[in-house]
Order: structure tokens, then sequence, then C-alpha cells
């Protein structure tokens, strides 16, 4: 069963999100190289940037990671 965080992930990366997840000593940030699509962006600061920081973690926790590259 996919979680609510999945979902919000799952919707950024379909509107053009880029966003990669940094995980460095168990802290959690992201990075992007090419700039999201303005739809990406948008609901990125709209749903997910307003989230408490431990919803947030969880929500990045599932975007693709740069540490596996």
């Amino acid at each position: 069963m996919k979680n609510a965080a999945q979902e919000l992930v799952k919707e950024y990366q379909r509107l053009g999100g880029r966003r990669e997840v940094v995980i460095d000593d168990n802290e959690l940030s992201t990075r992007t190289w090419e700039p999201d699509t303005p739809e990406a962006d948008a609901f990125w600061r709209e749903k997910i940037e307003k989230l408490s920081p431990e919803r947030r973690n969880e929500v990045e926790s599932f975007l693709p990671s740069i540490n596996a590259k």
C-alpha cells in the first residue's frame, strides 16, 4: 500500500519535478541540477515545502537518491 508521502513525490515527478535527495549523516536535503517545470515547482512550494520538518523528511526520502549513483 502506498502512503501519502510517496503519492506526493509521484505527483511532483509527474509534473516534471527533478529534485533528488542527498543523505549525509542521516540528514536529508534536496538538490537539483535541472530546473523543475513551473508546475512541479509550484506543487513543491504549495504541497511539500510547507510541511513540518518531520513530514517533509518523510516525503524527501522517496525522491531519487544522489547517494545511490
